[in-house]
């Protein structure tokens, strides 16, 4: 369930301007679990800079063929608790307005797209035991 929810409650988050992102969070590690919305198959982002903005390299087979400059964009998404990054998604749909801060960019083989960041109840939108992003809790 929180395969298909979760995705759209996060994109939703960007209506709500408190929540978006306006620089990369510190402290990220080199990657991070990364998922294109509404697909099983999770794959990672190895993360580096250039600059002051992030350059995501996706590593996995499934990266959304057919970008646009209106279409397909990702999100990292953020825990508002702890403000730790719990990964990335990819999303085919309606970008972001032009006027949305833009982290960076995700590249998968010779296509690249834009990275926006969100902070969301983290809790609320992923499910420990079939988590949206990441493995699953071990259970005692």
């Amino acid at each position: 369930m929180a395969q298909l929810i979760g995705p759209s409650l996060i994109q939703d988050q960007l209506r709500l301007l408190p929540f978006v992102l306006t620089e990369p969070p510190r402290g990220l590690p080199g990657s991070l679990p990364a998922r294109v919305a509404g697909s099983a198959q999770q794959s990672t982002v190895a993360i580096t800079y250039s600059g002051q903005r992030l350059a995501l390299a996706y590593q996995g087979a499934n990266f959304p063929p057919y970008p646009s400059d209106s279409t397909v964009y990702a999100l990292l998404v953020v825990d508002d608790s702890s403000q730790r990054a719990q990964g990335v998604l990819l999303y085919e749909g309606q970008r972001p307005p032009r006027s949305y801060p833009q982290l960076g960019m995700v590249s998968g083989g010779d296509k690249t797209i834009p990275l926006y960041g969100v902070r969301v109840d983290w809790g609320g939108v992923s499910n420990p035991h079939c988590p949206l992003l990441g493995s699953p809790a071990s259970t005692p």
